[in-house]
């Protein structure tokens, strides 16, 4: 399925027409929202990141925003930032990530969001993980191209993650 939107820029923000969701560069502003959102333990088991501290989450964050090699949006739906998008490299391969807090989850935010960081983020092969369980994810990046190419497990939180390897050739 082919996703298209009217995508305008107005004053540094990239609108997608049809919707009250706009994309712009993540700002000190944000981080606060963020920070309570990735408490949450129902979307932290979902997305099976560990929560951070208030210490560990500015010295991340701190460190993401100075890399020029991350590319990082803030996803904003009816004037609330409700995420955030992030390429970045792990070892050799280009990666995509994102987060939307759960009061968003259900409106395809994800999938229009998504959509639009992936005209930014033009390296292929892109790359990404999904655990097993978070079949929502898996569609959103299956709506934009992604396709499973592999698995993995990895430790999380007393247990093991299975997780779904996903590439945008």
């Amino acid at each position: 399925m082919n996703i298209s939107y009217d995508v305008h820029l107005v004053c540094g923000y990239t609108r997608i027409m049809s919707t009250n969701i706009f994309l712009r560069d993540v700002m000190e502003s944000d981080l606060p929202i963020i920070f309570k959102q990735q408490l949450d333990p129902e979307a932290t088991a979902m997305a099976t990141l560990a929560a951070r501290d208030q210490q560990a989450f500015d010295a991340h964050w701190k460190k993401i925003m100075a890399d020029e090699s991350v590319f990082l949006k803030t996803i904003i739906y009816e004037d609330q930032v409700a995420g955030y998008l992030v390429s970045f490299i792990r070892t050799t391969d280009r990666e995509v990530g994102y987060w939307l807090g759960k009061e968003f989850w259900g409106k395809g935010i994800a999938t229009q969001a998504l959509s639009e960081f992936l005209k930014f983020v033009k390296i292929r092969p892109l790359h990404a993980r999904v655990a097993k369980h978070n079949i929502a994810s898996r569609r959103v990046l299956e709506k934009c191209g992604f396709t499973i190419y592999g698995e993995d497990t990895f430790p999380f939180e007393n247990s093991t993650v299975e997780d779904f390897v996903l590439i945008l050739e």
